[in-house]
């Protein structure tokens, strides 16, 4: 055998340096024992060419150099094979390296020419089925060829004997290396300082190139390159460059761990200060109550999770306190600044609920129809699923009469989200300071109630609803709708600046929802910001179904009558909406209900008989008689009387014109809560009938000597708007020609000098009260079919509607046609001629 007993010693060492890592004597012993063993195994004797012929060990990802000993694993397979064959023959194998560590079955070309000859140890089994083994290096040998492929590989190898002459280049080279190699083990604990003793006992220029590769934590690449490396020499020289390498990163990392171990020993060494002072204070009894007080509140401040802006200033604010004494007038206006940092939300959130079935089901199952708000929200979560890239809040403005659900709908979608709900009624603030808050120097002085609404909340994503923002007021105090431009802006309200807190708020998680109950008193800049939804109240078939689903069940349970089967007929339904109530909601109508079962339950307490079934006949006998009646359509056609169809807050109406001629002096009058816009309209539907006398066979002088009155029913109740001029007209046609007006006909359109027909608003509401006032034939305007969408099918198929797009088309529809009989206040003006001659 070659190796010295210099080398026996080295690997005694490494073998012992590994195990150790490892737990227990007896596992230490046996280690030691393995590797005695290598040495038992005596190198292959060359022949006369310096070749021998051996087994071929393939090493995937490791690296053995010559003189060095290392575990290996070897799991069955051709290794396995290889070194059993080894074993039993009692000679050194050949360890060949793969050139790529990924290939899983190597072929003789995927593997370096340069081998190192090695010994292999006894093998163990492993708990997973594979084998463990120790293996020494001996020498390097270069490969000339492949003399087995199967079961494992045989090769035959040119042994490589390395010159072992020193000179003083060489020498130096060597100083070099144990000098770097002394640094290195002196920095880098993972290396044993007995590693850089036995470098100082090798003589050897390529020994000891090849021992310091081994002790360094080398790439897998680079390790390759050493082995290939022949000339001991250049080897040397590589290795003295990669020392240097590593030293430079040792040394770094030491002065970083100094560094931080120094900040790490001042920390420790004022905690222990501190502590020694406040073990002090408790002696002298100078550990009072306000310090103890003011060191929990720096702890606290330190603990929570606050944003490094926020922490600053209240750690700042903390110190300002302890310079003050504890009953300075000052301090109570600091204490109250950190409590409200504290319990605002910086940071916790909630996580959305983004499944979009379970958000409709939620919807549905609290509300009935509101389609269009329900499909905004779906739509948004559906986004919010899609994980954009920025995904910004809606700003969302509920806009409808009261009762349509508004602000519980905004309860429904919190719940569809999972996010906190909060609600903040801004009806009457005429403040600015209650939504910015007041200046700190005000004693006194809050956050406004966007914070404080937040402070309730808890998290920094809720649901925020802003009801009646419609009634904001202004006064010299301020404009609180101008300030909550910031608020409702996703450009600003990421850093909402709030003038108690004056910091940075982020808004921007928040999910803001407005409700109004009309648009007219909205600043136009706030307005801007927002996303408008109409509520455009329920319908008389809505109203039906909310009362079954909802209203109804709720009100039987409040009622205590929730064991009994008391049922409403839906005649009886029917009769409180028309006659009871008369609202766009459904708030009157629950009332209504509640107060029928109310009756019942009275009943049911004195022990009387009470009905089980709630009919027509027994709402007026609950309820008394009735408060409204609904307007019916005409019973027979007359000349100057229209239907014209109207939108109220309530719903739709239908809405007789009556004209009536007088003798006169060509005065126009218009009575019934006539508004400006209608006036206008009434004008102007006269001017288009002078303009179009002759066609209607009438003297254009006669307007001068006949006074014209329109008028509309109903006259304690505001009229306005343009929706009424084609009907105005066909009253007026109507009454100068005599020509009658169907009574089953209803109209609506705006008319223009003309005669075109403008489209107009409320189309839905205006076609459900012509069909439930009993009229068959609707006339529009022709740009107003596109609105027809939203109505039920039942009703367009039990009207006629009829699209129109000029006056002309209107009367032909409209009013009967022309007729011999002259007109009567024509018949008249002849009578009184007759009797002056």
């Amino acid at each position: 055998m070659k190796d010295s007993k210099q080398n026996k010693d080295w690997n005694s060492m490494k073998a012992d340096n590994w195990s150790r890592q490892q737990d227990g004597e007896e596992y230490t012993s046996a280690l030691h024992q393995r590797t005695e063993e290598l040495y038992q195994v005596p190198d292959a004797t060359p022949d006369e060419n310096g070749v021998v012929e051996l087994p071929v060990i393939v090493l995937r990802d490791i690296v053995v150099f010559p003189h060095m000993v290392s575990p290996i694993f070897v799991v069955p397979g051709a290794n396995l094979l290889a070194i059993q064959e080894a074993q039993y023959n009692f000679e050194t194998m050949i360890a060949l390296v793969q050139r790529d560590p990924d290939v899983e079955e190597p072929l003789p070309e995927d593997l370096l020419t340069i081998g190192v000859e090695i010994a292999v140890g006894r093998l163990l089994n492993m708990p997973d089925g594979n084998n463990s083994a120790l293996i020494q290096g001996r020498r390097r040998v270069e490969v000339l060829e492949f003399t087995q492929t199967d079961p494992f590989y045989r090769v035959r190898a040119r042994v490589l004997e390395e010159p072992t002459e020193v000179t003083r280049q060489t020498e130096a080279l060597m100083r070099t290396a144990r000098d770097l190699f002394e640094r290195c083990v002196q920095l880098d604990r993972s290396l044993p300082d007995e590693a850089h003793l036995y470098s100082l006992n090798i003589q050897e220029p390529g020994w000891l190139a090849d021992m310091v590769d081994t002790a360094l934590s080398l790439p897998f690449k680079e390790r390759q390159d050493l082995l290939m490396m022949l000339d001991p020499i250049e080897r040397l020289k590589r290795t003295n460059w990669l020392l240097a390498q590593e030293l430079d990163v040792l040394q770094l990392e030491d002065e970083i761990q100094t560094r931080v171990q120094s900040e790490v020993d001042h920390t420790q060494r004022e905690f222990y200060l501190r502590e020694q002072l406040k073990a002090i204070q408790t002696e002298l009894g100078e550990a009072d109550i306000w310090t103890r007080e003011l060191n929990e509140l720096r702890t606290k401040i330190q603990e929570a999770k606050l944003p490094e802006e926020v922490s600053a200033q209240a750690l700042k604010e903390v110190e300002r306190l302890l310079q003050m004494p504890a009953m300075a007038p000052e301090v109570g206006m600091i204490r109250t600044y950190l409590d409200w940092i504290l319990d605002l939300p910086w940071v916790t959130e909630t996580e959305d609920n983004l499944d979009v079935r379970h958000a409709a089901k939620v919807l549905e199952q609290y509300h009935y129809g509101l389609s269009k708000a329900k499909d905004r929200v779906l739509e948004y979560i559906a986004v919010r699923s899609l994980k954009p890239k920025r995904a910004r809040q809606p700003i969302l403005c509920f806009v409808g009469p009261p009762g349509t659900g508004k602000t519980s709908l905004g309860r429904s979608i919190a719940e569809a989200l999972g996010r906190k709900f909060v609600r903040l009624s801004l009806g009457g603030v005429r403040d600015e300071a209650e939504i910015r808050g007041h200046r700190r120097t005000y004693i006194g002085a809050l956050p406004g109630r966007i914070l404080q609404t937040m402070k309730r909340a808890g998290t920094i994503n809720p649901l925020f609803m802003l009801d009646e923002i419609d009634k904001l007021g202004a006064d010299f105090r301020g404009d609180p709708a101008a300030a909550l431009l910031e608020v409702l802006d996703p450009e600003q309200n990421f850093a909402f600046s709030d003038h108690y807190i004056e910091m940075p708020y982020d808004l921007s998680k928040v999910m803001f929802i407005t409700t109004a109950n009309s648009l007219g008193s909205i600043p136009p800049a706030l307005l801007d910001r927002m996303e408008v939804l109409e509520f455009p109240g329920y319908i008389e078939e809505e109203k039906l179904e909310i009362s079954r689903r909802f209203l109804i069940p709720r009100q039987i349970e409040e009622s205590g009558l929730s064991d009994e089967k008391v049922i409403f007929e839906d005649g009886a339904l029917r009769k409180i909406i028309r006659e009871y109530t008369y609202e766009a909601g459904v708030r009157n109508l629950e009332r209504e209900i509640g107060r029928m079962y109310r009756k019942v339950a009275r009943l049911k307490s004195e022990k009387k008989h009470y009905p089980s079934r709630l009919t027509p006949a027994t709402v007026e006998k609950f309820l008394g008689p009735p408060d409204f009646f609904m307007t019916e359509a005409e019973r027979q056609d007359e000349v100057g009387l229209a239907t014209a169809m109207a939108w109220t807050e309530n719903g739709g109406e239908i809405m007789p014109v009556e004209v009536l001629i007088l003798e006169g002096k060509g005065n126009l009058q218009i009575t019934g809560q006539i508004g400006d816009v209608m006036q206008e309209s009434a004008h102007a539907a006269l001017s288009y009938l002078k303009s179009r006398s002759s066609e209607f066979q009438l003297d254009p002088e006669i307007y001068e000597q006949l006074d014209v009155h329109i008028h509309i029913p109903e006259g304690a109740i505001p009229k306005d708007g343009p929706s009424a001029g084609i009907t105005i007209a066909s009253a007026l046609i109507s009454a100068f020609t005599n020509r009658k007006v169907y009574k089953e006909v209803g109209m609506t359109g705006e008319i223009t000098l003309r005669g075109k027909i403008l489209p107009v608003g409320g189309v839905r509401e205006k076609v459900l009260s012509a069909h439930r006032a009993g009229l068959k034939t609707i006339l529009l305007p022709a740009r107003n079919m596109k609105d027809l969408v939203d109505i039920p099918k039942k009703v367009l198929t039990d009207l006629k509607i009829i699209p129109v797009e000029h006056m002309d088309e209107v009367i032909g529809i409209a009013l009967y046609p022309p007729q011999d009989e002259p007109p009567r206040w024509k018949r008249q003006k002849e009578e009184a001629a007759e009797e002056e001659e």
